[in-house]
């Protein structure tokens, strides 16, 4: 089955010397961790890598993106070699075309609950910039029968409320990331747990997992950083933590702007909130004998890192792999024990609930203005509109508690009622 491997890619210039080939070292930084598709005989897939280190080296892409396009690019891979189809079969019969085979997969595997619809809606869409990448390229014939091209106009609003419309190209085998009607998505489309849920986590955490996750859990809870940014929490940035004059608490700067820096998502720089109690529970940690074993494995640009696998590689170094294995393992604990709350628990959801809740105390003490910009200082929010979301959230939910409420006595006097008759 085709794999993903992860190159050290050193920018070189071809030269001939001596009449022979000779590969002269740029002076470019090189790109580590590069992402290669490889087939199931051990053999490239040329083009996809070549177009993985298009995006590598293009100011417009960061790494971490060109490793989710792969990620995509992979399972699609996979899923050639498991129906024996080559990547460039068009023939005149639409229906055996491979892109239209794989979108009908697709969209069967988001039918069936084995895929979410924004998956499904990603990987097709990153396929597709695959292919129009080598046409432009000129690595594949234009004149295949891949797509039929469409334009669809998209409504916009400014914030002064006047609305225009943009034309966007787009194909006729795009999959539509449906919604559920009426459900309120906060960020990432996941739901925050109830506090008396996060305790059963916890718990269960420090029972079955390892160390690295319990601390890592509290952190998502506590701090709402996202996993990508604890897994690039340094040292060196428990220890230049800054406390809120007259409040009390205690502030971890993050972002390409903190130093030292810590990745944050739209490399948004800013500062979050920690108790006090978590922080000298992390700074104990990173002094732990446990933690030191790991550093000492570690290269020397990781060793500053405070979270590190036992074999002293970073947890970010393989898009956090090491921790969904270890979420997976939790949730079979949690299922083993019976508890329910772990059954569709991701490591997002953590921070959803840092969000909730820490939108609920301020609504308690704060004007809903202050509020909102509080929260979203603490989350890192782009814009308000995303920080909104919680507080509709709340609202909708204490609405409906009491609806539910409402409705049960009415129809509990209305059943007695007819049990009597």
């Amino acid at each position: 089955m085709a794999s993903l491997e992860k190159i050290n890619y050193q920018p070189c210039r071809a030269e001939i010397s001596d009449s022979s080939l000779q590969w002269s070292a740029l002076k470019r930084k090189p790109i580590k961790n590069l992402p290669q598709v490889v087939w199931e005989d051990n053999s490239t897939w040329t083009e996809a890598n070549l177009w993985a280190l298009d995006q590598a080296t293009s100011s417009k892409r960061d790494l971490k993106t060109v490793r989710s396009n792969m990620s995509h690019l992979l399972a699609y891979a996979k899923w050639l070699e498991a129906e024996s189809v080559q990547w460039w079969h068009f023939p005149e019969r639409e229906s055996e075309r491979c892109l239209v085979r794989f979108r009908g997969a697709l969209v069967a595997a988001r039918n069936s609950g084995d895929l979410a619809p924004s998956t499904a809606s990603q990987r097709m869409a990153a396929v597709i910039r695959f292919y129009k990448w080598m046409q432009v390229r000129r690595l594949i014939s234009p004149e295949w029968p891949m797509w039929e091209q469409r334009f669809v106009g998209i409504k916009l609003t400014n914030p002064f409320g006047f609305e225009h419309t943009m034309q966007v190209a787009s194909t006729d085998l795009a999959i539509p990331n449906r919604k559920v009607a009426g459900a309120i998505q906060l960020e990432d489309g996941l739901l925050p747990v109830s506090i008396s849920a996060m305790k059963e986590i916890l718990v269960l955490a420090d029972c079955n997992a390892t160390e690295e996750l319990s601390l890592m859990l509290r952190l998502g809870f506590f701090s709402g950083l996202r996993i990508g940014s604890i897994t690039d929490l340094k040292v060196q940035t428990l220890h230049n933590a800054t406390i809120v004059p007259e409040v009390g608490w205690k502030r971890l700067e993050v972002g390409p702007g903190a130093r030292p820096p810590v990745s944050t998502k739209f490399s948004t720089s800013g500062t979050v909130p920690i108790p006090a109690e978590l922080l000298e529970s992390l700074i104990s940690y990173s002094m732990s004998t446990r933690r030191l074993k790991r550093q000492m494995l570690a290269n020397p640009e990781d060793q500053d890192l405070l979270f590190l696998t036992r074999y002293g590689n970073p947890y970010n170094g393989d898009d956090s792999r090491a921790v969904n294995v270890e979420m997976s393992r939790l949730r079979s604990a949690g299922s083993k024990a019976g508890l329910k709350v772990m059954r569709g628990f991701h490591f997002h959801r953590t921070r959803a609930t840092f969000a909730t809740e820490l939108m609920r105390v301020a609504l308690k003490f704060m004007p809903v203005g202050d509020a909102i910009q509080f929260v979203k200082e603490a989350c890192l929010h782009q814009d308000e509109n995303t920080t909104m979301k919680y507080i509709k959230f709340i609202e909708t939910n204490k609405a409906m508690a009491e609806a539910a409420e409402a409705f049960s006595e009415v129809f509990m006097g209305l059943a007695k009622g007819n049990s009597h008759a």
